[in-house]
């Protein structure tokens, strides 16, 4: 656990924010390189994921305060902190898509084979963002007694993202960065042998649907977060993200079902 990455007099460069842009950075560039191999316009298709960053953090902001919006009431402060929590990711891919999907339509770009590249993108850049998560200890898992567990020790990040010291935790960070990487092998093997336009994104939201959904029963960061359904145990209920998460699913089975028989009815 590793907060602070590097700091030279006033200057301080926090691990979080580094793991954070690194991510972008292998994602853009990997969008880059795939836009120029699939005929797309790079710059076109970069300033693209420009402008879906900027709209998704917003999504995510957003979703993040309803599904814990009791706590943010009492502490409006905390929902502008990145040292607490970026927002949920489901939110700010919710966002991002529905306005990607515009600005494909706008520019005549061809929307499904765009997002055949976006999809492992993601998956790459998340992953590092969620490495970051982990130097930085936000969204930290509950108590875990298992022989990986993880104990965090670093007061100023227990400040920062109140963390709790000296206590055994699900790494809940590395569980999804190393499942972000796996989905991010797992599309790109995809996208060399696709069939149809959009089948790596579909199975793009079929796959992290999947992981967020079973990584959610191990988060411990929120104890106030709302739950559609309140169990005895945290098997037993359904958080709100976890809810994002079916509705992701279902989205993403029914959108590889539909373009899997466009496909062919125009074969």
């Amino acid at each position: 656990m590793f907060p602070i990455l590097l700091k030279l007099g006033p200057l301080t460069i926090h691990t979080y924010g580094f793991m954070l842009a690194l991510g972008v950075g292998m994602g853009l560039w990997f969008l880059y390189v795939q836009s120029k191999k699939q005929g797309l316009q790079a710059p076109q298709m970069l300033d693209m994921a420009f402008y879906t960053i900027l709209i998704s953090l917003v999504g995510a902001k957003l979703i993040l305060f309803i599904g814990n919006f009791s706590y943010y009431v009492r502490y409006p402060g905390e929902l502008f902190s990145l040292a607490r929590s970026g927002g949920v990711f489901q939110g700010g891919l919710a966002f991002g898509l529905f306005f990607a999907l515009w600005y494909f339509r706008k520019h005549k770009i061809p929307t499904w084979k765009s997002a055949d590249i976006v999809g492992p993108a993601l998956a790459l850049g998340h992953g590092f963002g969620r490495i970051g998560c982990f130097s930085a200890g936000c969204c930290y898992g509950s108590e875990c007694s298992l022989p990986w567990s993880v104990t965090f020790q670093n007061e100023y990040a227990s400040n920062l993202t109140g963390i709790p010291l000296y206590t055994p935790l699900h790494p809940t960070q590395l569980y999804e960065a190393g499942l972000n990487f796996l989905n991010f092998l797992i599309l790109f093997l995809i996208l060399r042998k696709k069939k149809f336009d959009g089948q790596v994104f579909s199975f793009y939201i079929i796959n992290y649907s999947l992981i967020r959904y079973c990584v959610e029963f191990f988060r411990g960061d929120h104890p106030d977060k709302a739950y559609l359904i309140r169990g005895v145990s945290p098997y037993l209920s359904l958080s709100y993200p976890q809810l994002f998460c079916i509705l992701g699913l279902i989205g993403g089975i029914i959108l590889f079902l539909v373009l899997r028989m466009r496909m062919r009815k125009s074969a």
